[in-house]
């Protein structure tokens, strides 16, 4: 059974498996990328496609649909990401 997700940064709709995902954590109070699906919260989803990444950070795409905000660190994890 397929779990499609929609990216954020370009809008494609692909299989949770071939997206990052991005969630805030609430225990921890602070957006992370999620690798371990066990860690519950509100999440978005991006391509493994810079373009899709810088989109999403151009327009504050992931703060608003996180509604949370995104620290330097992290924006910096996600441009390195490959």
């Amino acid at each position: 059974m397929e779990h499609l997700r929609k990216c954020v940064g370009c809008g494609a709709v692909k299989d949770r498996k071939n997206l990052i995902k991005i969630t805030f954590n609430k225990q921890i109070n602070k957006a992370i990328i999620n690798t371990d699906t066990k860690i519950f919260g509100r999440s978005v989803y991006l391509c493994y496609n810079k373009s899709c990444i810088i989109n999403a950070m151009k327009k504050n795409k992931l703060e608003k649909f996180l509604k949370a905000p995104i620290s330097e660190e992290l924006k910096g994890k996600l441009v390195e990401y490959q």
